[in-house]
């Protein structure tokens, strides 16, 4: 068996998230699903088949990683070439290399960086719906990335954890949080972290957006953190401005 590790790029408007989803009335349409799909039309047959995280529908991904093992060994661009001829236009294959038979795209990782991306122009851009937060708004960019220090560190997310989630281990360590203006009328939410709760990074989105209206107060993320209570958190922005952006396995 050759073992491989993928980097993809795709658009979530279309998709119901990355895992594998069937149905009573069939199977919904996943960028795992179309992916396995491609996969065996290319080796035949693939197995370990993972993905490095659950993305919820309308998600996106510039850096989303998949690692598989196959009885196949071929060249990295032929996988890659192989492999875009078989999908859908709205997910491609930008990279593959082989790996070691320990390495696996979800438990090896080190860390995950998100972005999420909003625009503020008084008036929606069409070529921006399902891409972009549309928050006709100003914001203080300069303020939210004073407040995203707050997130730095280890402590326990289960104020920034959805409701009713059964995750038990709501410790998570915040490498790096910023709020950047990278253009006029955009504007950036990036965090980095050695993993992330499920709509963690949209209830970290919510809560910055809850202080820029006033609804919440400057400072009080801390507290919140400490209280462990979701309902003391912001709303859960939607998935449009969302894109899981790099996935890092430092010890390989």
């Amino acid at each position: 068996m050759t073992d491989y590790l993928l980097t993809l790029r795709f658009d979530g408007r279309n998709f119901c998230g990355y895992q594998i989803q069937n149905t009573p009335n069939g199977e919904k349409r996943t960028v795992g699903g179309v992916l396995k799909k491609a996969l065996i039309s290319v080796f035949g047959s693939v197995e370990k088949l993972s993905g490095c995280s659950r993305t919820d529908s309308g998600v996106h991904a510039t850096a989303y990683r998949v690692s598989f093992s196959a009885d196949k060994t071929l060249p990295d661009d032929t996988v890659i070439r192989a492999l875009n001829a078989n999908l859908p236009d709205d997910v491609a294959v930008f990279e593959c290399r082989t790996v070691s038979p320990d390495f696996h795209a979800r438990y090896s990782v080190a860390s995950k960086k998100y972005e999420y991306r909003i625009y503020t122009s008084p008036v929606r851009d069409p070529f921006k719906n399902g891409l972009f937060l549309h928050y006709p708004q100003k914001i203080d960019a300069e303020m939210l990335n004073a407040s995203c220090r707050d997130f730095c560190g280890t402590h326990d997310f289960s104020s920034f954890m959805a409701s009713g989630s059964k995750i038990k281990d709501t410790v998570r360590t915040v490498y790096d949080a910023s709020f950047y203006s990278p253009c006029e009328n955009e504007y950036v939410f990036s965090v980095t972290a050695n993993g992330f709760l499920y709509n963690m990074v949209r209830i970290m989105v919510g809560t910055l957006l809850e202080i820029q209206s006033g609804k919440l107060p400057v400072g009080c993320i801390p507290s919140i953190i400490e209280k462990k209570d979701r309902s003391f958190a912001g709303f859960t922005a939607p998935p449009d401005g969302l894109y899981l952006f790099e996935v890092r396995y430092d010890k390989y």
